[in-house]
């Protein structure tokens, strides 16, 4: 699996993950972060990929695309999902209109929205900045409302406490995150993803997921940035 976050802009950032489904290798992870203007504000560029390979893209076949554009407090200004699952298709745009409380949703209209409504890349990437992670305690649960597969729901993010992780880079602290979210047809339970957060740098080297096929995990092999 190859999952690519990109845009356009002066700064960037990239991360980069295997991936292993148990013990198949389904490709590698690179998210790209970049600084970028929208409608003549300061803006931040996602754009993830995800796609299979080897016999993980025999067993799944799939290639994923999630696009956001987000103001500097990690609010959405639009996002585009377009899944490719098998012979599973799915596309959709959604704009934000902040101003009049409401979103534009291609395949189902308008909708009312909270103020601070995320979707499902901006929703850790908000966590962090705001500064959540550095303040939350043991077993504590943060609710932020979030935009994802064209309803509105609410994710909780449980901090489950702190673990030394073993790396390329090292030995690592991190947070442990748990988002919880719709078991749907790959997840085995609600609570089966957790992210595994660097205290110092706020970068997810570990993401582990409970499947219903099994453990898939994507382990940081390298990042890199030209950000000042």
């Amino acid at each position: 699996m190859i999952l690519t976050f990109a845009s356009s802009g002066a700064d960037s950032e990239k991360i980069v993950y295997n991936l292993k489904l148990g013990f198949i290798k389904g490709g590698e992870a690179k998210i790209d972060i970049t600084d970028t203007i929208y409608n003549g504000n300061k803006a931040i560029h996602y754009k993830m990929q995800a796609k299979t390979t080897g016999l993980a893209d025999m067993l799944y076949n799939v290639f994923d695309v999630y696009e956001t554009i987000a103001n500097t407090e990690n609010l959405p200004y639009e996002s585009i999902r377009n899944i490719k699952e098998k012979k599973y298709r799915y596309y959709n745009k959604v704009t934000y209109y902040r101003d009049k409380d409401s979103i534009y949703s291609q395949r189902s209209g308008w909708k009312f929205a909270p103020e601070n409504l995320l979707d499902i890349i901006t929703v850790f990437f908000y966590f962090t900045n705001k500064n959540y992670i550095d303040n939350i305690e043991k077993g504590e649960i943060v609710t932020l409302p979030t935009m994802h597969a064209d309803e509105i729901n609410d994710i909780n993010v449980k901090f489950l406490g702190f673990e030394t992780i073993k790396t390329k880079l090292g030995e690592i602290e991190c947070y442990v995150l748990s988002p919880q979210v719709k078991k749907g047809k790959l997840l085995k339970k609600s609570d089966g993803v957790r992210f595994y957060i660097t205290k110092d740098t706020k970068i997810p080297v570990l993401l582990e997921f409970e499947m219903r096929v099994g453990s898939l995990r994507a382990v940081l092999v390298d990042y890199d940035t030209d950000k000042l």
